[in-house]
């Protein structure tokens, strides 16, 4: 049964144990504020407790709600940005310690699931494939790069025979198989991180959400029936932001995404469409990306759109991407279908910035959001502590306005987006 306030969906039905965390009511003084209890939030607050600060966490839903807690599960390396790109922009050095800070990320979820015994369903391997001959090549040059330039091994080139043999499916022609990489059930990591986070003194609030703030001196966060008090405010929103912060809300655009969960597959139809059990991720613009669930069951994502409002059939909107690739799962069950909400930015680079000298945000993870999200936390509260410099590097990485701000970015993208959707059809 799917715990209650959360939407419908396979992780939700496969949550671990469920606190129920109380709705703010009344002043509460903390040294900081985190708005929002997604993987940034959560990361930020439970690092921030671990140093010794008092922190108040406040979430609109429950925690986990929003994307965190309805994503594809996948926990990479690496930038959306090319490394020669992120050069041109700031850098030698400042690009390769964001590469390594993107290697630190996967590391750091890792160490964080081992370190508080958090229950769900880690696994190794995420493979991104081409859909069509032509991105080979360009695989094949990146992967030298960062083979050679960057002196990372734990990535290697899948060939077509050898894609095709680990998905069992004649659609692939080749592949990046990022071998240190990993996969999970993200609501139930999220679960833990709040777990682990109470543990260590932070205050929790949900179903409390945040009307509008006030940094600087005597800062103030304020919900319907409370407020906080505290010395800093962080800002860990993402795709929810809404007019929370204008200064900040045209550096995203809100997506949705979509997943479906089949039944669960015997075990010799999971080899043969998921050989090694990793995750995978199509060269496509708008993606499909899938993996094995805990239970055998196939989680396909699959499709977006750009409205406030989802497709009446989630099932059959995705359902159509499968059976693309995998004809042969026509009759396979669908149990579940559910979407949520991302942001992305016009670079496809989170956006990391200190609004005030008491006021941070991290936000835009692009799709990257499980291992960068949980960093991205974590250098919130460094950058509390006094060690800003790796979250200022992130900072530093310029983060274009959506054309036109939040009032035209929509039209905008949707064009752009159509656009890039024809030629995944047709070129």
């Amino acid at each position: 049964m799917s715990v209650k306030g959360y939407e419908s969906s396979y992780y939700t039905d496969s949550a671990n144990h469920k606190n129920d965390y109380p709705t703010l009511r009344g002043e509460v003084s903390a040294d900081v504020c985190v708005i929002g209890a997604g993987f940034t939030g959560l990361s930020a607050a439970l690092h921030l407790a671990e140093k010794g600060y008092s922190v108040a966490l406040l979430e609109a839903e429950r925690v986990g709600w929003g994307a965190s807690g309805r994503n594809g599960g996948q926990v990479c390396q690496g930038h959306n940005m090319s490394h020669e790109d992120m050069v041109g922009k700031v850098g030698r050095e400042v690009a390769d310690a964001l590469w390594q800070m993107s290697i630190d990320s996967v590391d750091l979820v890792r160490d964080l699931i081992d370190k508080h015994d958090i229950k769900c369903d880690l696994k190794k391997g995420v493979l991104h494939v081409a859909v069509k001959p032509g991105p080979c090549d360009e695989m094949k040059k990146d992967i030298a790069y960062k083979q050679n330039v960057l002196g990372y091994d734990a990535i290697r080139y899948a060939d077509k025979d050898e894609v095709q043999a680990m998905l069992g499916s004649e659609r692939y022609f080749g592949g990046e198989y990022w071998t240190n990489a990993a996969h999970l059930h993200p609501l139930n990591y999220a679960l833990g991180l709040a777990a682990a986070a109470e543990k260590a003194g932070v205050q929790i609030f949900e179903n409390s959400r945040v009307s509008d703030y006030r940094a600087g001196r005597d800062a103030q966060v304020n919900t319907e029936h409370g407020c906080v008090k505290a010395k800093y405010i962080l800002l860990a929103c993402n795709g929810y932001l809404g007019k929370l912060e204008p200064r900040i809300a045209g550096k995203i655009m809100p997506i949705n995404n979509f997943i479906l969960a089949t039944e669960p597959l015997d075990e010799a139809l999971c080899r043969r469409i998921n050989r090694d059990d990793v995750a995978v991720a199509d060269s496509r613009f708008v993606i499909n990306y899938f993996k094995l669930s805990g239970d055998n069951r196939l989680l396909w994502g699959g499709g977006e759109n750009y409205t406030s409002k989802f497709p009446n059939d989630i099932r059959g909107f995705v359902r159509k991407y499968m059976l693309e690739f995998y004809p042969e799962l026509k009759d396979v069950r669908i149990d579940y279908g559910w979407g949520g909400t991302l942001a992305i930015t016009l670079n496809r680079m989170p956006y990391f910035n200190r609004l005030d000298d008491n006021l941070f945000v991290a936000q835009g993870y692009s799709g990257h959001g499980v291992a960068l999200a949980t960093l991205g936390g974590k250098l919130m509260a460094d950058a509390v502590s006094g060690s800003a410099e790796k979250f200022d590097m992130f900072a530093k990485v310029p983060t274009p306005t959506f054309p036109g701000g939040t009032l035209l970015r929509w039209p905008g993208l949707v064009a752009g987006m159509l656009y890039y959707s024809m030629r995944d059809r047709f070129f």
